[in-house]
């Protein structure tokens, strides 16, 4: 028997939640093949949902034991649950507690989403849509809540527990070989976010003081033996929440940041919230054995994953068709970081490599799609070149057309407005044009059209009027699902080059000075003539690749 093919979901069918949850409370009794997962939910009515909405919770594969409003149990007649699905479709109360306890199996749990067991250890996966894979709930980017987590372990299966956020409390169960660990989180976060770890694993600690004094418990948990190897990845990371503050100005806001690495991982690497999970190659290194591409996968990982802090965690997306203003714009800041650590003119080159062997050629195929998708069937497929390389490109070009401080003002004003906010791309443009009083709206559309645009560029050299004028004619090919194609807002980084090899004044013919040697190029064609041009140049362009 065929599954049902996936039905399209379109970014124009978005609706806000039905129901909010504040709180989060979930007790996990840790087991290898029955884990009890009780969770307690405080719900809320939206009032920008539909009234009289019932409560309605996506699940996967989960076996419901009970569940209970306000402390009273439900009938069954009350609620309709599938291993799918939890549907109370008259609910008593606009808000109240919903207490729900489901069992699930880790062991046999072999899509690595959700809950499952990594060799003898007990990890979690759950962004894009694993945490209805532990219990039922709401299961989508745009459901912000506080999330308090007991987990509960045979001490010698899993010594070690971790959780997101500051570890509470801990200790033995009395009269059994158990015993538990209380985190707490104090930030609103997506599901996607939640995560745990349970296992014996070796700890690599360190600290860290931010910039404003408070102290930072870190640890790196490792597959015992392999300790001696995460001295370079603690380095980097120490250097990552440094840059972070210098650069902007994003200041770490747990008191223990925890990394986890494991030998099967199947992500690579995941930001939840203060317990980052990585595959142990991103991790683990020694100069016997590593290169220098590994060191610098490990830096560059590393930085990453916890810059998600700020730009996908603090505030996320408001659905997976915002993909891009998390994973773009934190490719982009991880660029950064690389750029500065190291040569900056050798990581663009390395940067721009990739580009173009990557995602020009996922552009140029039968797979084209915009930075932002309108439709998908299975996000996991969206985990793009486009979403993530395009995406940083995209945060780029914007950095070069509104300059250091223009960018940075709109980047404080993003993170001040919509800290503990599911935000869209709209709301991270609109940053940028209230800080720096620019429109935008056209700039938008690098975010909705797909393919790699061509410029086809001319020069022409009058000396007897000094003048060198530059013609410029953008097209972008044809996209499935694209036909026809808007012209896009390009910034056009040049130089004009003298015969003693250096670069011209860049004067245009109505007087204004070219700023940081940047045109923009907004039209299908556009002619830009520079006076004072006292000798032919060679015209050197898009410097520094500033536009993809």
């Amino acid at each position: 028997m065929r599954e049902a093919e996936p039905q399209p979901v379109r970014l124009a069918d978005y609706h806000p939640p039905e129901w909010l949850v504040d709180t989060v409370d979930l007790d996990i009794l840790l087991h290898p093949t029955a884990t009890r997962v009780v969770s307690r939910l405080a719900l809320r009515r939206n009032p920008a949902g539909t009234a009289g909405a019932p409560i309605a919770l996506d699940g996967d594969g989960l076996t419901l034991v009970r569940v209970a409003i306000n402390g009273a149990p439900l009938a069954g007649g009350a609620y309709e649950a599938t291993p799918q699905a939890l549907v109370i479709p008259a609910p008593p109360a606009d808000r109240l507690m919903l207490e729900i306890e489901t069992l699930v199996d880790p062991t046999a749990n072999t899509q690595l989403m959700g809950l499952f067991r990594t060799s003898a250890n007990y990890c979690t996966q759950c962004e894009p849509e694993g945490f209805r894979r532990i219990t039922y709930f709401p299961d989508r980017s745009d459901v912000l809540a506080v999330y308090t987590t007991r987990i509960e372990a045979d001490k010698d299966e899993a010594p070690i527990l971790l959780g997101n956020g500051n570890l509470e409390k801990n200790g033995p169960i009395a009269g059994t070989n158990r015993h538990y660990a209380v985190w707490h989180d104090p930030w609103p976060k997506p599901s996607y976010l939640f995560a745990l770890v349970g296992g014996k694993l070796d700890k690599v600690p360190s600290h860290f003081v931010t910039a404003s004094g408070r102290p930072v418990e870190l640890g790196i948990y490792v597959e015992p033996g392999k300790a001696d190897r995460a001295a370079y990845a603690m380095d980097a990371l120490k250097r990552s929440m440094r840059w972070d503050e210098q650069a902007f100005g994003r200041e770490y806001d747990l008191d223990v940041f925890n990394i986890v690495a494991v030998s099967d991982f199947n992500m690579g690497a995941m930001e939840n919230k203060g317990l980052n999970v990585f595959n142990d190659k991103y991790v683990l290194a020694t100069p016997e054995t590593a290169t220098d591409a590994d060191y610098a996968n490990i830096e560059a990982i590393i930085a990453h994953e916890y810059f998600h802090n700020w730009s996908g965690n603090r505030i996320t997306c408001r659905d997976w068709f915002q993909l891009c203003l998390k994973e773009g714009l934190t490719v982009f800041r991880d660029q950064e970081f690389s750029s500065d650590q190291r040569s900056r003119p050798v990581k663009r080159i390395a940067d721009v490599r990739l580009l173009k062997a990557q995602q020009f050629t996922e552009d140029a195929g039968p797979l084209s799609h915009p930075v932002r998708p309108q439709v998908y069937r299975e996000i996991n497929n969206f985990y793009t070149a486009t979403v993530y390389e395009k995406g940083a490109e995209v945060v780029r070009m914007l950095k070069t057309l509104l300059g250091e401080e223009g960018f940075r003002a709109g980047m404080d004003l993003y993170f001040t407005r919509h800290d503990g906010h599911a935000a869209t791309i709209e709301d991270f443009l609109k940053c940028f044009a209230d800080a720096t009083g620019r429109d935008l709206d056209a700039f938008a559309l690098w975010y909705s059209q797909a393919g790699t645009p061509r410029l086809d560029v001319t020069g022409a050299y009058d000396a007897a009027a000094g003048t060198f004028r530059l013609d410029v004619a953008q097209s972008t090919p044809p996209t499935p699902g694209q036909s026809e194609k808007q012209p896009l807002v390009i910034p056009l980084a040049l130089g004009l080059v003298g015969p003693n090899g250096s670069d011209m004044p860049l004067v245009l013919e109505d007087g204004t000075s070219v700023e940081n040697g940047v045109l923009e190029v907004t039209a299908p064609r556009q002619s830009f003539v520079f006076t004072g041009i006292g000798t032919r140049p060679v015209a050197s362009l898009n410097r520094g690749f500033s536009a993809p």
